[in-house]
């Protein structure tokens, strides 16, 4: 499970796909701020960890050979009240052309420490 995508640098998940193609779709799974060791990156800082999540969000489209533009919806998870923080980073790694986007202000995540996660509807 998940062979490719550890080969890219991405962290190994806790008993689930990162992604299935079917077609002209891939359906993943929401991506976290961890390094390929599986460690969070940016303890504490939103900016950090959405900078981290669009990276390993930009590694799986690669890896299964869509491209960027194929990002069609974000969906954006953050703890806290700093989603402008995040979404300036979002913008930035996207050049100011995000897709359509809903930004969610969240009480809480999958794994301590993580401050955002973020889902998109991906298809060519």
């Amino acid at each position: 499970m998940n062979e490719a995508e550890r080969a890219a640098g991405l962290a190994p998940t806790p008993g689930y796909r990162y992604a299935d193609v079917a077609g002209d779709e891939l359906f993943v799974a929401g991506q976290v701020p961890h390094d390929g060791d599986g460690r969070l990156v940016g303890a504490g800082a939103v900016d950090a960890q959405a900078d981290q999540c669009v990276t390993n969000l930009f590694r799986l489209v690669d890896v299964h050979g869509f491209e960027r533009q194929h990002v069609r919806r974000l969906v954006i998870y953050v703890v806290g009240d700093d989603l402008a923080g995040a979404w300036a980073v979002v913008r930035s790694r996207f050049d100011g052309e995000v897709p359509p986007a809903t930004l969610l202000g969240v009480a809480g995540l999958g794994h301590p420490g993580q401050l955002v996660e973020i889902d998109a509807t991906i298809r060519r």
